[in-house]
């Protein structure tokens, strides 16, 4: 594996996020890879403002599209907001298409205050498939936050081993063909059946 650009969107603008925390540690698994960059795209350091179709390039918007064409390989880390993912990651999403997450892969983090996480990680699935993204099959929940980290690090060994995996996926799945024809798909088999 060379020259493989991993980024995380960090979906939180707490000063505190458990979510920026966890993507981090997802990048640092990445970089445990020889030619490996990564980039924190924490939401924060963005002026994004409420996405409007007329306005596709205001603010940073440029900006933020341009770091996501960049990278082989995209986490989108969240929040659990009222079931999904937060507003901040909607609307930063909103400025991005095609361009940014075709044939991209993207791995899937989300952080709960409560227990049960999955219908964010559902929903952003939902979303880098209609992109055209190529999202990984391991996701990550961190579910109570607040007894996961301690020290603004990971406690949870279970947890911590699962985003390290997702880190590592990223980087060994970053430049998957994903539409590649199998020998029996050009065969087309079973068609006379």
């Amino acid at each position: 594996m060379s020259d493989v650009h991993v980024a995380a969107v960090a979906g939180s603008l707490r000063d505190d996020s458990y979510t920026r925390l966890a993507c981090r540690r997802a990048l640092a698994a990445a970089e445990g890879y020889q030619d490996v960059e990564t980039d924190l795209l924490d939401l924060r350091a963005f002026d994004l403002p409420v996405f409007d179709a007329d306005a596709r390039k205001a603010g940073d918007a440029a900006a933020l599209c341009q770091r996501l064409r960049a990278a082989d390989a995209v986490v989108l880390g969240s929040p659990v907001y009222h079931g999904s993912y937060s507003s901040a990651l909607k609307n930063a999403l909103d400025y991005c298409g095609f361009d940014e997450f075709e044939e991209t892969t993207v791995g899937l983090l989300c952080v709960a205050g409560g227990a049960f996480p999955t219908t964010t990680l559902d929903h952003l699935r939902s979303v880098a498939r209609a992109l055209n993204a190529w999202v990984l099959p391991h996701q990550v929940a961190v579910p109570r936050a607040d007894g996961a980290f301690q020290d603004r690090q990971l406690d949870d060994e279970d947890v911590a081993e699962r985003v390290d995996t997702l880190g590592r996926r990223l980087v060994e799945y970053a430049n998957i063909e994903p539409d590649v024809r199998t020998a029996a798909a050009a065969r087309n088999a079973g068609a006379g059946d």
